[in-house]
């Protein structure tokens, strides 16, 4: 449901939502040469499209033109917002508007230390006992802010919003302002924070009747998606290119300022990430694994998206570029598991990737002596990377992540291979393993250099809850939407059909429903994990929450099978350039 809501742009409210510049200057220079060329090809989390054809992105208008005066003129307005911002430090709801604004267009990599002066000043100032007398407005966009950031706030403030009933006041449905916040901060929830899911239930209620409601006596528009697209659980890229199409320009300079920053911004890591997929593009090529599986899925840009969400440090290209090989022959060995080997073939395969041999591969098929000596070398090339970059290395835990992944895919093909519809629960916790998460999390925890302690590996190569988790919502996602590709033949199961067989009687909807709250509380362990940060970087907590948060754009079929909305998502995020005409 899209809520247009109007709001004024002269009152600091929340308005929708590296420090190193030197990156745009070296764009051209960001991207990594390719190596030689190593045979790959396999998929991150089963989304079941093995339709060869890559998917459409037509309607294209860039490139955009990088000139130095483009560069020049978007860190001059860059330092003027980033002055302004440092100023409004001093005013706890100003900083916490801008706050809100800079984290939905994704500008925040450009204004860490801002943004920590905002929320450090409104961490120490919430428990004033003055403080908490605010409205439901600035009180809910408080704790959102801070809890997104690694504060923990006390899900207790939201009581005094209460009647004598336990019940939230009626009279809060007259304020749309702090409806909405109520419900973006109710996506914060822990386990056991009741209060939270009163408070999402009571907002999302309220504001579905809005939804009709004209409100011409406030200036400004803000597009707010709610239920379907709360901030938290929204990619902010995506949140971005839909308000840099919005026109919000104001009375408030700082708005119109920031409006500009993100235009040029967006423009010039469109124009990078270009870079980055035709490079990856023309690695894909000369590994021809493509010809070899015709049936397989072949599309390097969607693999990509996935490396893109994970991962939105402008400075992190090469890390992006290794991430994708490793989705790649995610996607690939499944298809492989699926469609192509013989459960005979299947064995030896796994048991030449437990034993990490490539001499073990000889009485393998062609396709999978391709298959695996693309994945022997890829680890290796990065496991060396790493190891010269950081001085650990991590080939150990990458091989140990394939196999156990191989022995995951090993059990489907046999369940399904036989028939066996296995139990709920089983079938659940060898589907978080088969989902890949765990293969990408590891990846990206060591490209960031995380591995230098021998408890900070340990910690990864026991699938902490913050990698279960996100499987979890991953594995469910996918199962309920039950989409079939155009041609396969192997059979994936799902964990409605085994839920549903292991009770007898009850109705698709239901088993649908309890999937859903499955997801729920997944989704509170994930926040509880990125909340506490023990053995994880923030870096890390937002790549596991950026899965999390591209798998509804990975598997939103529609009736032919197909993926619309990922397909406008890669459009307009990588092939549309936002106009900047009103810039100069």
């Amino acid at each position: 449901m899209a809520l247009v809501l109007k709001v004024s742009l002269s009152s600091p409210i929340s308005l929708f939502a590296i420090n190193k510049t030197s990156w745009i200057s070296n764009i051209s220079n960001a991207v990594p040469t390719p190596s030689s060329p190593v045979i790959s090809r396999c998929n991150v989390v089963q989304d079941h499209n093995l339709v060869s054809t890559p998917l459409q992105h037509s309607d294209r208008t860039y490139p955009i033109n990088i000139t130095d005066q483009f560069r020049v003129e978007h860190e001059i307005k860059m330092e003027t917002f980033k002055r302004i911002f440092g100023e409004a430090s001093g005013d706890p709801l100003q900083g916490l508007a801008m706050t809100d604004a800079v984290l939905r267009l994704g500008l925040d990599h450009h204004f860490q230390h801002e943004i920590e002066q905002v929320l450090q000043r409104n961490y120490m100032l919430s428990g004033d006992k003055d403080f908490h007398n605010c409205g439901l407005h600035e009180v809910s966009l408080r704790f959102r802010l801070l809890r997104q950031e690694g504060y923990f706030v006390p899900a207790g403030v939201f009581n005094r919003f209460k009647d004598r009933e336990g019940g939230f006041r009626q009279e809060l449905c007259r304020d749309i302002k702090g409806l909405v916040e109520l419900f973006e901060a109710s996506q914060l929830e822990i386990d056991g924070e009741h209060v939270l899911d009163e408070a999402r239930e009571f907002s999302s209620k309220a504001l579905k009747k809005w939804e009709n409601t004209k409100t011409d006596h406030i200036s400004g528009r803000v597009i707010i998606n709610i239920p379907d697209r709360p901030f938290h659980k929204t990619l902010s890229r995506l949140t971005a290119r839909q308000l840099l199409t919005t026109d919000f320009r104001g009375t408030n300079g700082w708005i119109n300022i920031l409006q500009d920053v993100a235009k040029m911004d967006f423009n010039l890591l469109q124009s990078l990430h270009q870079k980055e997929i035709a490079h990856v593009s023309n690695w894909w090529k000369q590994l021809g694994l493509a010809k070899e599986l015709r049936l397989a899925r072949d599309q390097p840009t969607k693999w990509y998206i996935w490396s893109m969400a994970c991962l939105t440090d402008p400075t992190l290209s090469e890390q992006r570029i290794d991430l994708t090989k490793a989705i790649s022959l995610i996607y690939v060995i499944d298809d492989i598991f699926d469609v192509y080997g013989t459960l005979d073939e299947l064995t030896l395969f796994h048991q030449a990737v437990e034993r990490w041999d490539y001499g073990a591969s000889d009485g393998l098929p062609d396709y999978m002596k391709l298959c695996f000596k693309a994945l022997h070398d890829i680890t290796n090339e990065i496991s060396q990377k790493v190891h010269k970059k950081y001085g650990h290395n991590p080939i150990n835990s990458l091989r140990k992540a394939w196999s156990t992944l191989f022995k995951a895919f090993l059990v489907e093909a046999r369940w399904f291979g036989s028939g066996k519809c296995p139990k709920a629960k089983e079938y659940l916790e060898n589907g978080i393993i088969s989902s890949g998460v765990h293969i990408v999390l590891v990846h990206i925890f060591f490209l960031l250099g995380l591995g230098s302690t021998d408890r900070n590996v340990e910690t990864i190569d026991n699938y902490p809850p913050i990698i279960s988790a996100t499987a979890t919502i991953l594995r469910l996602w996918d199962d309920l939407g039950s989409a079939k590709d155009e041609n396969q033949d192997g059979h994936d199961g799902s964990y409605i059909d085994c839920y549903m067989k292991e009770n007898q009687g009850i109705e698709v909807e239901s088993a649908r429903q309890h999937a859903t709250d499955m997801i729920s509380d997944a989704w509170k362990v994930l926040n509880q994990q990125c909340l506490s940060r023990e053995s994880f970087s923030m870096t890390f907590c937002n790549a596991s929450l950026n899965i999390a948060r591209t798998v509804p754009l990975m598997y939103s079929y529609d009736e032919n099978q197909r993926l619309p909305s990922l397909d406008e998502y890669m459009k307009s995020l990588l092939y549309q350039n936002v106009p900047m005409e009103t810039l100069f």
